[in-house]
């Protein structure tokens, strides 16, 4: 007889985010909207398909034989690593996780972005990452004309809501899912908010975007967990990130002025 398994995490919160705790607690969790239970069909998956972005580490200069290639295995670099990633603005501003960046020091970063089917690789620069968080923001010099608009910050997004990844190893293959966590609306003191869903993800997959069935933007990928009781792991759920939106968008504004003072 298998004995069960289970993992207690402890944090260490300040006191003013524990009373904002208490005040989320006592708060009730709406139903699900109208429209929230949608299952993303095939409008969602082609607004994927259009974004879908890759995030590469490595000590190249230039991905431009590999990509001409179509990824060949003979022309890919030997020391690369990396991820998926989110565009959020039109002019090169993507989303991903901290940890895909985590062998970038004295190397380069390059984004491969689907520009709605033409796929282009620029060279990236880390704009703000938090480690603790698991999320960066980079950039690239470059219009993004197809790009993920956030789901509305004012609204809930509560247990249950129809969703589906656009990583690069599950982007085109998975079926939708849903929200496992309920997320309420944003505030000028809202933090980070980890969340999990119910889509089983690959390597590859970290910092891709978690998409709900309008195409709109819930947050980024981070990790997967899996029960290993003996030989055989049992999925249990993927985790993701959803960061405070204007926190990023300030982020991003505090970022075009330096480049456009230079």
């Amino acid at each position: 007889m298998v004995s069960s398994l289970r993992m207690v995490r402890l944090y260490l919160i300040s006191g003013a985010t524990l009373f904002g705790l208490f005040l989320l607690a006592c708060a009730p969790v709406p139903r699900m909207p109208p429209g929230g239970a949608a299952i993303p069909g095939e409008t969602t998956r082609q607004i994927v398909k259009e974004r879908l972005s890759a995030v590469v580490v490595t000590s190249r200069n230039e991905l431009g034989s590999w990509v001409n290639k179509r990824f060949s295995i003979s022309e890919a670099p030997g020391d690369a690593d990396g991820g998926s990633a989110a565009p959020i603005t039109h002019d090169g501003y993507f989303l991903t996780a901290d940890h895909v960046l985590a062998r970038s020091e004295d190397k380069n970063v390059f984004i491969i972005y689907g520009n709605g089917g033409g796929i282009v690789t620029e060279k990236a620069r880390i704009v703000w990452c938090s480690y603790s968080d698991d999320l960066a923001l980079l950039h690239v010099p470059r219009k993004t004309p197809y790009y993920y608009d956030w789901t509305p910050p004012g609204e809930w997004l509560v247990t249950g809501h129809g969703i589906i990844h656009g990583g690069m190893a599950t982007g085109f293959r998975t079926e939708p899912g849903r929200l496992r966590t309920a997320l309420s609306p944003e505030g000028m003191f809202t933090g980070n908010r980890p969340f999990k869903i119910d889509i089983p993800l690959q390597p590859g997959d970290s910092g891709g975007p978690v998409v709900d069935a309008f195409g709109k933007l819930i947050g980024i990928n981070s990790a997967v967990e899996f029960l290993v009781p003996l030989e055989t792991a049992i999925f249990i759920d993927s985790e993701g990130n959803r960061p405070n939106t204007a926190k990023i968008d300030n982020i991003i504004e505090k970022d075009r002025k330096r480049r456009a003072a230079h």
